[in-house]
């Protein structure tokens, strides 16, 4: 685990069109699932976000609360075999992990260009542990190289001090997972549906917006499916 000290990457912006050219370039087409901002989580805004949503993902301040949150959620923590996770040891790649946690757990449905990274990684990692396939993270320089140019290409500007943190929810067979790469492993929150993916963690994000009043460095995005 040492390496997760020496090794940092520039944090991702939540920036939709950054992430769209991001996941173009290493094998997800245009044609099968794209990013979008959630503007709110009050139905009418839920409504405006295009179906079917494949995963959300949620970018949050770290603070002590948190940080105390997170260690107590261990103790809840199961494992859960069905469900890509994988650990995150390089610093500032919770924006990539976070995607790489939607993806993985969309190989059935969301068809990589043959031979690109993402088919090539989630091919490679399928049977390793998720400290295995943090590692094969860490080794790719394909990966590092591409989220470099992601996250300089943002409208600011980049710095390997970020305070802020990516992490995905997905349904995996109809239930609702929080994938958190600094966590030991994936949290259920309950039953959940393709349909209602986005109400459902949209719930989740609320609860944790609320305990956290005094921060306001909140994002929400969907990666949702191209239909028609």
């Amino acid at each position: 685990m040492a390496s997760a000290k020496t090794k940092r990457w520039l944090p991702l912006e939540a920036n939709p069109d950054v992430i769209n050219q991001f996941l173009l370039g290493l094998g997800v087409p245009q044609d099968e699932a794209q990013c979008c901002d959630v503007y709110g989580l009050d139905e009418e805004l839920l409504e405006t976000v295009p179906k079917p949503v494949l995963a959300v993902l949620f970018l949050y301040p770290i603070t002590t609360q948190t940080e105390q949150e997170r260690l107590q959620q261990e103790d809840e923590i199961k494992e859960y075999n069905k469900v890509y996770f994988m650990k995150q040891t390089v610093g500032n790649a919770c924006g990539t992990i976070g995607l790489l946690h939607a993806l993985g757990n969309l190989t059935s449905e969301v068809k990589f260009v043959e031979g690109s990274f993402f088919d090539n990684f989630f091919k490679s990692t399928a049977s390793l542990d998720p400290l295995q396939r943090a590692v094969f993270l860490e080794n790719s320089t394909e990966m590092e190289v591409a989220h470099t140019v992601a996250a300089t290409a943002g409208d600011t500007e980049a710095s390997v001090h970020a305070d802020a943190h990516f992490i995905c929810f997905a349904n995996v067979d109809d239930e609702l997972y929080e994938l958190d790469g600094r966590k030991s492993g994936p949290i259920s929150h309950g039953p959940s549906s393709p349909s209602t993916l986005l109400r459902d963690a949209a719930k989740v994000i609320q609860s944790m917006i609320q305990k956290n009043p005094d921060s306001h460095h909140f994002n929400v995005i969907a990666l949702c499916k191209k239909s028609g």
